[in-house]
């Protein structure tokens, strides 16, 4: 698996991947990082195959808004994978997020506290090189 900055032709892999895991990013966001390099990909490629994207990653300033893996592909590593490479160049990452799936950005040394009035949670993680 490789990660890679996504470009406009991988707009529809990247919706398709998207869509599955039930996220919704406004399309004017999601263009607008693309045009920023500020859209990740989890890729596969094989001898024998074309490149497969398997999970996504949308970055909004420092803000991660959307991160996604195919369901067949999730628990292989592609999530950790996507945040360390956001996180390279000693940056700090923000994320919102449900309940179910606070253990996971835990896991990946994001400090979570509850939002006011909300059942989200919001967490942040300062990268050191």
């Amino acid at each position: 698996m490789d990660v890679r900055t996504a470009t406009a032709d991988d707009l529809v892999d990247i919706c398709n991947v998207l869509d599955g895991a039930l996220l919704e990013v406004e399309m004017s966001t999601l263009l607008s990082a693309i045009d920023d390099e500020s859209v990740l990909l989890a890729v596969t490629s094989g001898e024998h195959t074309d490149e497969r994207v398997v999970g996504v990653l949308v970055l909004v300033e420092n803000e991660i808004v959307a991160l996604a893996i195919r369901r067949r592909r999730r628990g292989q590593g592609i999530g950790t994978t996507l945040v360390e490479a956001a996180g390279e160049n000693d940056r700090t990452l923000r994320a919102a997020f449900d309940e179910r799936v606070r253990p996971f950005w835990e896991s990946l040394g994001f400090r979570s506290t509850a939002i006011e009035g909300s059942e989200r949670f919001e967490a942040q993680r300062t990268f050191e090189q």
